[in-house]
């Protein structure tokens, strides 16, 4: 049977022994579990108990790791299954009685009961022994945090009531003198706890030492006068005179009853919270939080309704944070009896922000004090407030707080209290010395946004426009304080239609279709009143923001944009996400809502003029230029065909000259990538257009996403073609060529490049014409035209060798070997790959190493040399990480997974095809999602899961319905065809098979044809090989 003892230091006692738990967070763990036995505690709340504010990004799975060994080490003491994991977190399976601290609550509240009942002597033994379960301070040994460190004192706040009925018991018996020692010694801890005077005085007076029980009290009044500024309660008064009237009740002890000298007077109940705001909508989750706060009171130990709270809602202006920070008030406020507080502090508004005092001296005011009793010196007002808190429920609601300052000196004394703040600002110190729980609003949910749309409305009216209302919840961004706004427009209008102000919304006058006249909180008062509060150099970034093309930005961005350092651009970006002008999506990456970027650019037009907004544009787009320079000379140094001049350079880089940093930057920069381009193009910036559309190539080669790539090479072109220069032209057609044929648009790719080859032989660009042939080669390739496609390769391999530049040289070869491989002439392939392998060694290229091992595995694999293949691929596709070419990545992945079916590895070709299909998604290239899909289908047909095979190749046929490839079709079917032979459908496997026929002539894959027709329909899959890479 388990022996578990919190009162004092952690023990865990089985049959065998106590357990060994060597770590303070693993005896914190079993502590906080034992002290709600059979009632799971969720994992989130037991990090917060154990780590409080500063939980590592970890912890989570550090907990599991001491749960783990707290398991380990209680079944050495003969306690398996003492801990368990549940659905909601962790529990401990013991019965309350087996936990000291739960015994100790059992015993006290059966001594009450004798107590009330006139049991003294009863009552005096449960007390002592409930008393006598106490070794030490609760889980003494243990550090703990929020809610853990909230039961320690609960605990000992029960031990010292406890303390306090014995003594009152001793009284009733006549045990003055044993009484008197110990309040004596408590009372040196405790000088102002008033009951524990009270029973001193009794036990003195009763005793005959009148005099010395009016010393006590008097001591007690002069604590209380210094420290507070209060005089002793009224109990403790009427004690007090009559002592002084040597009244003969005082000399009862037995037939008095239990002696209560705190009963506090009746009491000012405060009940300030606002009306509700109407149709409140959503913010389940929030609310959820909220409420967790609170505890369920039902909870074993009740320690979950004591827990010492303060919150915090934060988030953008026009959130909502007051109106559900009041509907939430109003939803508990039965759990706080003693009052509810609200103060609206101000904050946004420097100038009219309440003060410390101010706000003390309200909530004192609200508790009953009158104004004359108020404290003039502010530390005495706060002394005061918590000793008024101190055995009060009571919820404070502190509402629009500029500062910590603000509200810092209201964080209650006790855990019967609440704290809830509303602030725009991060607040960050209120957390540093509190157990604080923040709870950030942001936008509401689509569901939710239209429910708040239908409330106001009326369901019929959206419901009747139901396009409309979602377009209209799109254009508020799902800003409450917008949707209500625009929703209260339609209700005091009940002709307008939901599509004409969506309509307004689209124009450039946003903003103004969002405002309703009398609305003194419209929003861009709101927001104004949070852009005021900032700093000059805040709000210059502020407007910056506002011009900036893309969504998103990090601080190296706001320092170029603004001319200032960037430990400057840290800090202004910090100080608008303090005040949730923008939001923190990511580390180091920040976005505004939408709106609040409308704002910004308003006030960008309205404060700098024209010169300034053009400075700050071109400042942004040198950055990016800057940054893609230096990309593109980590990732492809060989192309030196853009040569950027900065117009306010030099630009600090904000990533080291390593591939992977310069690719990390630029992942996070994508979405950026397509807007700053059709930016550039829209406004007449056509260099910075085509040099980003040149120079961004690397990036998009290695990491995908090629739909981007190709607007911003449209748009490249169209800048080339406005400034007239043919050999930019040239380039731009070339580059606008090869990404054509990453989205598999092969014929238009060979436009492009036909078109582009004329002016590269125009320029005299002999390096221009070589690529361009080599990328038409590769166009060719993949339209299965291979005579043609070698023909190129050779002609390029001619104009490179020519011209001396191996890596140039080594590349044509490469790519010549790859053709060969795929007209099925690996032996061929393999010679000119040899060729290409040793001029990169050369050069010790590690992108050219990889491509080059990778095309000599797939030649091996061709050949049926699958293990030199699989050894060849696994070195390539190391290298391709390590430098992350994500797209090469893949491409291998597909080879290997070949490689292992043909030997019979399904299992780890099931793996290969499972990690191959995460990232086709993971850099959205949907063609290589379909092969991933063809791939791993085809490993779960050879691991016999036909259903799982039927669902992946189906989903690739869907997919190639959007991004059409015959050959890859034919490849589909062709799996299918055997799929459907396997489990005994001939019809179908028929079907396929003559499906995937037409598809690979139609593909000009004429050999694959001839040997699928010639084979039947249980003809074997075909191996696919990666495409060649693209020159440019």
């Amino acid at each position: 049977m388990a022996d578990v003892r919190v009162l004092g230091p952690l023990q865990a006692i089985g049959p065998a022994g106590s357990a060994a738990l060597s770590s303070s967070r693993q005896r914190a763990l079993v502590g906080l579990l034992a002290l709600t036995p059979k009632y799971p505690i969720p994992v989130s709340k037991l990090v917060d108990g154990i780590w409080g504010d500063d939980a590592p990004r970890t912890a989570v799975r550090t907990l599991q790791s001491h749960l783990t060994r707290a398991k380990q080490e209680l079944a050495a003491c003969g306690l398996p299954d003492l801990l368990v994991a549940t659905r909601v977190g962790y529990m401990m399976v013991v019965d309350p009685p087996a936990v000291d601290a739960h015994r100790f609550e059992g015993q006290v509240r059966a001594a009450r009961r004798l107590l009330a009942e006139g049991d003294s002597a009863g009552a005096e033994g449960a007390l002592s022994s409930a008393l006598k379960l106490w070794y030490g301070e609760p889980l003494q040994g243990t550090e703990l945090y929020g809610w853990g460190a909230a039961e320690v004192a609960r605990l000992q706040e029960a031990r010292l009531g406890a303390v306090e009925d014995l003594c009152d018991t001793q009284l009733r018996l006549g045990a003055y003198a044993k009484a008197a020692d110990e309040l004596e010694r408590l009372l040196a801890a405790y000088p102002a706890r008033e009951r524990l005077v009270g029973l001193l005085m009794l036990a003195r007076y009763r005793s005959g030492r009148h005099a010395e029980a009016l010393t006590s009290y008097a001591r007690l009044r002069a604590h209380l006068a210094e420290a507070l500024g209060v005089d002793p309660g009224p109990q403790l008064q009427r004690l007090h005179t009559a002592m002084l009237r040597r009244d003969p009740a005082l000399d009862v002890a037995e037939a008095a009853g239990p002696v209560s000298v705190a009963a506090p007077a009746k009491r000012l109940i405060p009940h300030e919270l606002p009306s509700p705001v109407g149709h409140f909508t959503g913010r389940g989750d929030e609310i959820a939080a909220l409420d967790d706060l609170l505890g369920d009171p039902t909870a074993p130990g009740g320690s979950a309704a004591d827990k010492a709270r303060v919150a915090l809602l934060c988030g953008p202006a026009g959130m909502g944070k007051t109106a559900m920070a009041v509907e939430w008030a109003h939803r508990v406020a039965d759990q706080f009896p003693d009052g509810q507080i609200f103060v609206d502090l101000h904050g946004h508004g420097p100038a009219a922000a309440a003060t410390a005092p101010d706000v003390v001296c309200h909530t004192l005011r609200g508790l009953g004090v009158p104004p004359g009793r108020v404290p003039a010196d502010p530390s005495d007002q706060v002394r005061l407030f918590r000793s008024l808190l101190r055995d009060r429920r009571v919820l404070l609601v502190c509402d629009n707080a500029g500062s910590a300052e603000q509200v810092l000196p209201l964080v209650p004394p006790t855990s019967g209290c609440l704290l809830l703040v509303t602030s725009r600002n991060a607040l960050p110190a209120l957390g540093v010395r509190n157990a604080l729980r923040r709870v950030e609003l942001d936008v509401l949910d689509h569901p939710d946004a239209i429910s708040l749309l239908e409330r106001v409305l009326g369901v019929e009216r959206v419901r009747q426009e139901v396009e409309a209302a979602e377009q209209l919840v799109t254009a508020c961004g799902g800003m409450p304080l917008a949707l209500r706004t625009a929703a209260a427009k339609l209700a005091s209008r009940p002709r307008l239609r939901i599509a004409d102000l969506v309509a307004d919304l689209a124009t450039e006058h946003r903003l103004d279709a969002l405002s309703v006249p009398g609305d003194s909180r419209g929003i861009r008062t709101v927001f104004a009143s949070a852009y005021d509060t900032v700093s000059e150099l805040a709000a210059t970034a502020f407007r910056a923001i506002g011009l900036h093309p893309g969504p998103s930005f990090a601080a190296p961005l706001v320092a170029a944009a603004t001319g200032t350092s960037p430990a400057v651009g840290r800090q202004v970006t910090d100080e608008l996400a303090t005040v949730h002008l923008t939001s923190e999506q990511a580390s180091g990456r920040f976005a505004c809502h939408d709106l609040i970027r409308l704002y910004a650019r308003e006030c960008a037009l309205a404060v700098d003029p024209p010169d300034r907004r053009t400075e700050t544009v071109e400042r942004i787009l040198d950055w990016y230029l800057a940054i893609a320079d230096a990309a593109n000379t980590i990732l492809t140094p060989a192309r030196t065909r853009a040569t950027v001049t900065l117009r306010h350079g030099p630009i600090e880089l904000p990533f080291a000259s390593r591939h992977r940093d310069a690719l990390v930057f630029l992942d996070a920069e994508r979405e950026n990538l397509v807007p700053v381009s059709r930016y550039a193009v829209g406004h007449g910036y056509d260099t910075a257009a085509w040099q980003l559309a040149y120079l961004l190539m690397g990036f998009f080669n290695s990491r995908g996403h090629w739909v981007d790539m190709l607007e911003i090479c449209r748009g490249g072109l169209a800048a080339a073609q406005r400034q007239g220069d043919r050999h930019v032209e040239a380039l731009m057609r070339g580059q606008l060529g090869v990404a054509c044929i990453q989205v598999q648009r092969y014929e238009e790719a060979l436009r492009e490049l036909r078109s582009a080859l004329p002016l590269m032989q125009a320029a005299g660009d002999a390096w221009g014409e070589g690529s361009v042939h080599n990328n038409t080669a590769v166009a060719l390739t993949m339209l299965r035209r291979f005579d043609e496609a070698i023909a190129e390769y050779e002609y390029a391999l001619a104009v490179h060798t020519a011209r001396g530049v191996s890596s140039d040289v080594a590349y044509a070869l490469h790519n010549l070997g790859d053709a060969h491989t795929r007209c099925g002439r690996p032996d061929v392939a393999l010679h000119h790959l040899a060729r290409a392998h040793d001029l990169a060694v050369a050069l010790d290229d590690q992108r050219l190493h990889a491509v080059i091992w990778q095309a000599s595995g797939a030649a091996h694999l061709r050949r049926g040399a699958y293990q030199v293949a699989l050894q060849l691929l696994h070195s390539a596709l190391a290298l391709h990480r390590e430098i992350g070419d994500q797209s090469r990545e893949l491409d291998t992945l597909r080879d290997i997974g070949s490689a292992l079916l043909d030997v019979g590895s399904v299992s780890a070709a099931l793996d290969i095809g499972a990690h191959a299909l995460r990232l086709s998604r993971q850099i959205g290239d949907p063609h290589r999602e379909a092969v991933a899909l063809q791939s791993l289908g085809l490993a779960h047909l050879r691991a016999g899961s036909f259903p799982e095979a039927e669902q992946h190749f189906q989903f690739a046929l869907e997919l190639r319905l959007r991004i059409p490839d015959a050959y890859e079709e034919a490849e589909i079917h062709r799996a299918f065809s055997e799929l459907e032979a396997r489990r005994g459908s001939p019809a179908a496997a028929h079907r396929h098979h003559g499906t995937a026929v037409d598809r690979y002539r139609s593909a000009n894959a004429t050999v694959e044809a001839h040997e699928l027709a010639s084979a039947g329909w249980a003809g074997q899959p075909h191996d696919g090989v990666a495409a060649a890479p693209v020159r440019s």
